[in-house]
């Protein structure tokens, strides 16, 4: 197995990447997303962290973080929002997917990865990277034609604070992407 490390830096900015158990096409579901804005919105209030920007797919989500200074904690917090999530998803109604033993000998249930991707953030340039790749994630994964026709984006809110054009996205803004080092 690999000696994976993951890097905590103290008020820093994180992309995350997060799956579902399977892949799972649950997150953009009206339950999928109700659970999740309910689970995001609990832990930042016990554990307050800015989420920059965001992007949903039906078994995926991207996100850029913001911690608070001095606060390196977002292991906790994903942990928590796992938690909230599944147990709201599994009280409104929604199912697990089969398990195998050792998830089943770990306490595992059956709704996200038990993994997450982390990067962090380096500087502006690197920012503005992540953040595009959130934003271009659902055109990648051919679920629209137009960015702006994915409704569940911070993009919309990028548009109107002047960061992007609405009609951002027509092309691949940033070559590379279809490198592994980005996953998803």
């Amino acid at each position: 197995m690999p000696d994976y490390r993951r890097n905590y830096v103290p008020g820093g900015t994180y992309f995350f990447t997060c799956v579902t158990h399977g892949r799972r096409p649950i997150l953009t579901t009206e339950l999928g997303r109700q659970c999740l804005r309910e689970a995001i919105n609990k832990v930042k209030t016990d554990h307050p962290f800015e989420l920059f920007a965001t992007v949903l797919l039906p078994d995926h989500w991207h996100c850029v973080w913001i911690l608070p200074d001095g606060d390196a904690r977002y292991p906790l917090r994903w942990m928590r929002i796992k938690e909230e999530f599944t147990n709201r998803w599994l009280a409104g109604g929604g199912d697990e997917a089969p398990q195998s033993e050792s998830r089943v000998k770990h306490r595992l249930r059956g709704v996200w990865q038990r993994r997450y991707w982390e990067h962090t953030v380096r500087d502006e340039r690197d920012l503005e990277r992540c953040v595009d790749y959130v934003h271009w994630n659902p055109r990648k994964h051919q679920l629209v034609t137009r960015i702006r026709d994915w409704p569940w984006s911070s993009f919309h809110r990028f548009v109107s604070e002047g960061q992007y054009d609405i009609d951002w996205g027509g092309t691949d803004p940033v070559p590379g992407w279809d490198d592994p080092e980005w996953g998803e």
